[in-house]
């Protein structure tokens, strides 16, 4: 009797959008990004930050203090745009001027990867400007910071700022276990079409948003992964994997490169959604799990 083959390594990187947000309903700015570093210093997790340069100078949000903390603590910064436009509903050269913005703002840090991740994921909706941010991107010797597990962590923190601001008591075991279940979920949910499309676990890549939510559990997050079996790696090699040359030819790409690649593939995108992007969904469980008062 042979031997059974060796299980295959799941991989998977941590990347967080939007920093640096202001203040939260738990943590202000500042707090927030003290209790991120700390708690991926707690388990060894190397993150990138993809940066909203507009963010940077607001008013009370100690903008670039906070950059220059996750840089010190070993993360890389990447561009988010200036302004988190949506693609398909800004004209092309006012887009492309956002992120030459942005680029120029993160010049100021050090530790700036040349990578370009679109707000919502947007690429656009037509083969043109599709393929004209593909040439702007090659162009300034930059990558498309592309995710393969989507989450809608932002809207879980946005309930449960919603909970705090209605004075709702709230179970923080209970809400850990929320957040971290939906996470694990997405993060199957995305694996199984990659076992399917391509016959192996590709380097995955998590987004995840700069919030409160995350500040609070990243830490039970990543233990959680890693007692399923799974590495945490650092982005720098999750874009190492094939599917970064990959390039879709679909404009089915506002959810990911794994989504992207099953569509160009022939599924059907009702099958590459996950039921926890449904913001119903996610809300009938927190009202389920006593999260949010009753409505």
């Amino acid at each position: 009797m042979g031997e059974a083959p060796p299980l295959q390594k799941r991989q998977i990187a941590f990347t967080f959008d939007d920093t640096p947000r202001g203040n939260g309903a738990h943590f202000t700015g500042a707090e927030r990004t003290e209790a991120l570093i700390a708690a991926l210093e707690s388990v060894d997790v190397k993150a990138w930050f993809f940066v909203t340069t507009n963010n940077i100078d607001r008013e009370h949000n100690n903008g670039a203090a906070r950059l220059a903390r996750y840089v010190e603590a070993g993360h890389d910064l990447a561009n988010h745009s200036h302004s988190h436009k949506w693609y398909r509903k800004t004209n092309i050269d006012e887009y492309i001027a956002d992120m030459d913005t942005a680029s120029k703002a993160l010049k100021r840090f050090s530790s700036i990867v040349p990578y370009y991740r679109f707000p919502y994921l947007d690429q656009g909706r037509s083969i043109e400007k599709r393929d004209v941010m593909r040439q702007a991107l090659r162009d300034r010797g930059m990558s498309n910071g592309y995710v393969t597990v989507d989450t809608y962590d932002w809207y879980m923190a946005a309930m449960y700022k919603e909970s705090l601001r209605k004075n709702h008591k709230i179970d923080m075991d209970m809400l850990r276990d929320t957040y971290i279940g939906s996470l694990m979920q997405s993060i199957e949910f995305y694996d199984e079409i990659s076992q399917k499309i391509l016959g192996r676990s590709p380097k995955h890549v998590i987004l995840l948003h700069e919030n409160d939510l995350n500040a609070l559990f990243i830490d039970d997050f990543a233990i959680a992964l890693r007692k399923e079996g799974w590495e945490i790696i650092s982005p720098n090699e999750a874009y190492t994997d094939p599917i970064a040359h990959h390039i879709p030819n679909t404009l089915y790409l506002g959810q990911g490169r794994i989504s992207a690649i099953a569509h160009e593939k022939g599924w059907k995108p009702s099958d590459l959604v996950h039921e926890r992007e449904d913001e119903n969904f996610l809300r009938a469980e927190f009202l389920k799990n006593g999260l949010l008062p009753e409505e």
